[in-house]
């Protein structure tokens, strides 16, 4: 997919060239996972596939969206009615995020009174429903032309915050602010360490290849759905436990202090969902410190805790993730996870690099016998987050 296709697709479409491209990546979080929302810290990286979106300028106040990866038309729709009780539905479905993105626009009372609509072109190689956030990439990638097109002073972290509010409030997804923050912050050859309550953020050197080494990313094309309900009940749970304990957030409760926080919950579902945020965000921070150390092979034991918690205590894996992970550890692997929101999605594994094939053919077969579909495996490296092309 190049930014001459994608803009050859715009003129087709519209009559005349785009007066840009953009892109944005999809993500992969090496750890700290459910932690954003409750304040905490994750460790995420840009993947190098993304998502294009072709862009001009309208002065009519339409907005006109069509995607390369969707048979439904171009979908025209009136900035002065974009609701968010009405956003599109059906096949035009995948046009609540762009158009989420223009009403965020609008409603966050930026310089944006030129703003008199767009016509946009959109193609992706991010894997949709892997886990790998294709909604942020969409998200981000037409946040960045929009206010690059209308000149809209934004910092990257305020770019990010307006995908967000597009996926909270528009789409209807309670996400937090990583996948978002990573599309738009994220550099190559890096690991980014952010804060979610204060949005800090540090880039910390990830080469794999370097220490002779490789991380996977096992796609199970097990589809999810974050809107249908869990995710915010599980956002829901950790709101009501850090109440409980009189805290702001569970970021709040230091890791030495679990197991007394434990014994004063009497929710059992909320003392799992408890363990696994601390748990977590204490993960990230001994990730991060092998990192920077340059200890990659010693991260792989806390990948396996984490899906661990992830399953036991977050319970939001299912048995296609399970599988690849348990695979993959037995093929080798020095350690492996879950990535993403889960019920599905995408599995790391952090392997020697001359053992990218038997751990494979390994997954690969373990899906066969078990009658699953067959994963979709790649490498991944840290990419550049979000970026005009052209």
């Amino acid at each position: 997919m190049t930014a001459t296709r994608t803009a050859d697709a715009f003129r087709r479409l519209y009559g005349s060239a785009p007066e840009g491209v953009w892109a944005a990546p999809g993500r992969v979080n090496l750890i700290g996972e459910h932690t954003d929302y409750n304040d905490g810290f994750c460790l995420p990286f840009a993947l190098p596939q993304r998502t294009q979106v072709a862009a001009s300028r309208r002065t009519d106040g339409m907005l006109r969206l069509h995607s390369a990866d969707v048979p439904s038309g171009v979908l025209t729709l009136r900035l002065a009615e974009l609701d968010p009780a009405r956003p599109p539905q059906g096949p035009d479905g995948w046009a609540r995020y762009p158009a989420g993105v223009l009403w965020a626009l609008l409603d966050a009372g930026l310089p944006v009174s030129p703003l008199g609509g767009a016509d946009l072109h959109v193609s992706s190689d991010v894997p949709a429903g892997a886990g790998l956030s294709s909604s942020a990439a969409l998200e981000v990638a037409t946040a960045l032309a929009l206010t690059d097109l209308y000149g809209i002073p934004v910092t990257r972290t305020e770019l990010a915050a307006l995908a967000r509010r597009a996926e909270n409030a528009y789409v209807g997804v309670p996400c937090g602010v990583m996948d978002q923050t990573a599309s738009a912050c994220a550099t190559a050859g890096h690991a980014l360490h952010l804060d979610t309550r204060g949005l800090a953020q540090q880039h910390i050197p990830f080469d794999c290849a370097a220490a002779g080494l490789r991380l996977l990313v096992i796609d199970t094309r097990v589809k999810h759905d974050l809107a249908d309900g869990a995710y915010a009940e599980r956002r829901a749970s950790c709101h009501e436990a850090a109440a409980a304990l009189g805290l702001p957030a569970l970021r709040d409760l230091p890791y030495a202090d679990l197991d007394a926080a434990l014994a004063r919950l009497g929710d059992p579902v909320q003392r799992r969902r408890v363990r696994h945020v601390v748990t977590e965000n204490e993960r990230v921070v001994r990730v991060e410190e092998l990192l920077r150390a340059g200890r990659l092979r010693e991260a792989g034991p806390l990948l396996t805790e984490g899906h661990a918690s992830l399953r036991d205590d977050y319970e939001v894996s299912c048995p296609e993730l399970d599988l690849a992970v348990a695979t993959a550890e037995a093929a080798g692997a020095y350690g492996a996870r879950m990535t993403g929101g889960g019920f599905g999605g995408s599995a790391l594994a952090l392997i020697d690099a001359d053992a990218e094939a038997a751990v494979s053919g390994a997954v690969t077969q373990a899906f066969a016998r078990a009658g699953h579909r067959p994963p979709r495996i790649t490498a991944a490296a840290p990419a550049a987050g979000a970026h005009r092309l052209e």
